[in-house]
């Protein structure tokens, strides 16, 4: 029975009743696979591949992984954040170098590591198509180690982009957090977010993920546990 556990930030770390309807994708992720597979979701607001492992995060998953895990590797949001040296990292050297740490944490224990492309944030150019460079170079960047390393991936960076494509600019902002004032409690005065999920686009997000984990011909033992018809 093998656990797939998620190191991440925000867009996949589970949130607190205070932060409905705010949810992340790793929230649903179990909802598309059998029992025999279990969903660990170790992501954490705020965090990028510097911070995660600075508080040891990756260290706790370590000493829980067993051989046959899953290691899904998702983050760059707040590797972007250049006024902040505690997670900052430059995509082309430290966020490189951070990636294959988790790669070979994963590989040494007898697991599996995974790496998927930051999802993107809603951001669309003044020609109406979502902004390639939403989440910077760090996409690109994984992209690079994926290719270096032999490690599978999942581009959850397109796949989102081509998803909030398909809904246009205004179809896809129910997708995040905006709310007017007065209409939920935890948000009195409202909220126009473009980061971060409601709900519905949490649940659409684990979606693209169980999709992608689908049509990854290198992840192929996890293909007859994977429900892609599940009621999200």
């Amino acid at each position: 029975m093998p656990t797939l556990y998620i190191a991440g930030d925000s867009t996949a770390a589970l949130k607190g009743a205070e932060a409905k309807p705010m949810a992340g994708w790793g929230e649903y992720l179990q909802k598309h696979f059998g029992p025999e597979v279990i969903i660990d979701n170790r992501a954490i607001n705020g965090r990028s591949t510097k911070s995660f492992l600075a508080e040891g995060r990756l260290a706790d998953i370590e000493r829980d992984f067993r051989p046959g895990d899953f290691l899904l590797i998702q983050f760059g949001h707040n590797d972007e954040k250049q006024e902040d040296p505690s997670r900052y990292t430059d995509p082309d050297t430290g966020y490189k170098q951070n990636l294959q740490l988790y790669i070979e944490s994963a590989r040494s224990r007898g697991g599996h590591p995974v790496l998927l492309t930051s999802v993107s944030r809603r951001r669309f150019t003044a020609e109406g198509e979502p902004d390639p460079l939403a989440v910077g170079a760090y996409p690109a960047a994984m992209r690079a180690v994926a290719e270096l390393t032999g490690t599978p991936m999942l581009d959850i960076f397109a796949a989102s982009q081509q998803l909030y494509r398909t809904l246009g600019f205004e179809g896809s902002q129910h997708l995040f957090m905006h709310l007017p004032p007065g209409q939920h409690p935890n948000y009195p005065d409202g909220v126009t977010d473009d980061t971060h999920f409601s709900t519905e686009g949490a649940k659409r997000i684990a979606e693209l993920v169980a999709v992608a984990i689908r049509e990854c011909s290198a992840l192929s033992g996890l293909h007859p546990s994977l429900h892609l018809n599940a009621d999200t």
